[in-house]
């Protein structure tokens, strides 16, 4: 349960459903996910959080594909259920495959084993990658 509730349209203020109308349209759908819908609580923060998250995942250098699985990676590193489950599903609806999926996952598992082990051993990192 989110700890401010979720607001629908009916108890939306202007600002919040102003930030809705671009969501559905940018999406093409009518569907609101309740991450917006916690942050209605302060409409210009979900303004904010909006507009930077449509700045950042708008095509560019990064395939909008890759940006997804990126964002699932980061995800799990910081242990946010939420976000994997919504980036996980905007990658498949991006045409992230079921091998690419788990292949996205192995290379989690692997670097955060691997993470963990340069951490415990406090290596030192090599002259060489440092940029």
């Amino acid at each position: 349960m989110a700890t401010l509730g979720l607001l629908d349209d009916a108890s939306a203020g202007p600002d919040a459903l102003a930030v809705f109308d671009d969501i559905r349209a940018v999406r093409g759908s009518e569907y609101i996910n309740n991450f917006w819908r916690a942050l209605a609580h302060d409409p210009a923060l979900l303004e904010a959080i909006w507009s930077r998250l449509k700045q950042v995942m708008a095509p560019g250098a990064l395939d909008p594909l890759v940006k997804e699985m990126v964002y699932v990676a980061v995800s799990v590193a910081n242990g946010c259920e939420y976000c994997i489950h919504s980036h996980t599903a905007a990658a498949k609806a991006k045409g992230m495959s079921e091998a690419q999926h788990a292949e996205l996952l192995a290379v989690i598992g692997m670097a955060s084993q691997t993470n963990a082990l340069a951490t415990a051993l406090a290596v030192e990192v090599d002259a060489r990658f440092r940029v």
